[in-house]
């Protein structure tokens, strides 16, 4: 790790964020342009996430597959907004075992196609639904502007894809998934997202409408960081999944597709990262604390590494994840600041003054400096140190909550408009054109984020043109 310190976020907030990736070891560049090598740590920050979405998955009775990785061109052809949406971005695979294949195979950029194939096989009769799976993998993208975990070529995710019999079921699945993935962002991430409903314009590519969680960063910019799509029946009749019903006629299924990715550790890195480095939320962090034994001599350090022992199995027997830092080649003072780069929400320093008075110190990487300092007992440590990452936990949300809480304006004209979404989001009415739309976009390069679903019956006037609107969406600028 670099003695270096990070650039500041109010000087170069990209670049601070580039850094913090690069230095607290979450992932590096590939040599293929706007890829990336997920390290160690940061595949076990995916792993934490993974696990507590695959929990909630399962527990709404969704189970994990697998589909393949090429898909035929003609199936992407099949449903006409789709491909259109994402030729752009499509790798396409046009020569196999050293011969030109008769078909061009696309690297999937999004499964709805192929799955779609197979549950047109898959289904028959009403009493095959609802088929409710998801598959963890990775997409390919062909993105021109590149960004560590926000926006890569390749990156991994998971895709849940899911067949109904009726249509409200299948809405019911959109909203279900839409508040899953909040529920965990709020809870899991202290990443305090808001759901709403994405425009027709900034829908996904295919879907009749689409949902998502937009998370605001601290530069102010909002990040889409995980959407739930209703796909109606258009990829059902692009692709012939019917079913024959109770009266034994025959129905096209309703469909949905909802997906979270590793851009979600962007999100981590933005709420809540100072200028130290990272902060992770302690639910999801890969080490929850980490102890550092301070000793000067060889007579020192046999109380100290004892204490240290004790105090390790006593907190790894109480779940707590943990990592001794008995490194002897660099001094405390380097550990802290590479564990404060690292984002671990909680070091235990034990030295020999801790060992004569049965304490440790104990430092909270949400505080910095002495505001984090604790010393308390070694009784009954694992029940304070548990007590204290709930707590870390908690006030990385309200901390979070309240910078986007004091970030969203209400403004009273267009012009005030044009002003609060260079620093902050505008909840406005909006009459849902995308010609009011477009001119926010082309005056101040922020876009409609969602219409959100938690707002106040009534109606207003649009910001724009002053029309009738029946909504609120927030604008911003996005990432």
């Amino acid at each position: 790790m670099s003695d270096e310190k990070l650039t500041p976020r109010n000087v170069d907030f990209s670049e601070w964020y580039n850094q913090i990736v690069l230095r607290a070891e979450l992932a590096d560049y590939a040599p293929v342009r706007g890829c990336m090598v997920v390290r160690p740590y940061g595949w076990a920050l995916w792993e934490n996430i993974q696990q507590a979405l695959d929990k909630r998955f399962k527990e709404t009775g969704h189970v994990n597959a697998a589909f393949p990785l090429f898909i035929p061109m003609s199936f992407l052809e099949k449903e006409k907004e789709h491909v259109e949406g994402f030729s752009p971005e499509l790798a396409v695979v046009t020569i196999g075992g050293g011969e030109k294949l008769e078909e061009p195979l696309v690297v999937r950029p999004t499964s709805e196609t192929i799955i779609g194939a197979m549950y047109s096989k898959w289904i028959q009769s009403y009493r095959d639904l609802p088929v409710l799976i998801n598959q963890w993998g990775n997409v390919v993208r062909w993105e021109l502007r590149t960004r560590l975990f926000l926006r890569t070529l390749e990156f991994y995710w998971q895709e849940g894809h899911t067949a109904h019999a009726t249509e409200q079921e299948a809405r019911e699945e959109t909203m279900r998934m839409l508040n899953v993935y909040a529920d965990f962002a709020i809870n899991e991430a202290a990443v305090p997202v808001i759901p709403g409903v994405k425009s027709a314009t900034e829908k996904f590519a295919g879907a009749s409408m689409s949902t998502t969680i937009e998370a605001m960063m601290q530069d102010t910019r909002a990040l889409q960081s995980g959407t739930s799509h209703f796909l109606g029946q258009n990829f059902a009749k692009a692709f012939n999944i019917q079913f024959l019903d109770e009266n034994n006629t025959l129905q096209f299924c309703w469909t949905t597709s909802w997906g979270l990715s590793t851009r979600f550790i962007g999100a981590i890195i933005m709420t809540h990262g100072d200028d130290q480095g990272l902060i992770l939320p302690p639910r999801l962090a890969p080490i929850q604390a980490v102890i550092v034994p301070i000793f000067k001599s060889d007579l020192e350090s046999a109380p100290v590494m004892e204490a240290v022992t004790r105090v390790q199995a006593e907190l790894k027997a109480a779940g707590i994840r943990l990592k001794v830092d008995d490194r002897t080649e660099v001094t405390p003072g380097f550990k802290f600041n590479d564990w404060e780069m690292r984002g671990v929400p909680l070091r235990i320093e034990i030295g020999p003054k801790d060992v004569e008075k049965s304490s440790v110190a104990l430092a909270r990487r949400d505080r910095p400096g002495r505001e984090g300092k604790s010393f308390v007992p070694q009784a009954g440590l694992a029940a304070t140190v548990a007590d204290m990452l709930t707590d870390i936990q908690k006030s990385l949300l309200e901390r979070a909550t309240a910078f986007r809480d004091s970030h969203i304006f209400d403004p009273k004209d267009y012009a005030e408009l044009t002003e609060v979404v260079q620093n902050g989001w505008a909840l406005s009415y909006w009459c849902e054109s995308t010609e009011c739309e477009a001119k926010v976009k082309e005056d101040t390069k922020a876009t409609t984020r969602c219409i959100p679903l938690d707002q106040e019956e009534g109606h207003g006037k649009c910001i724009v043109c002053g029309k009738d609107a029946k909504h609120k969406v927030y604008f911003a600028k996005a990432y």
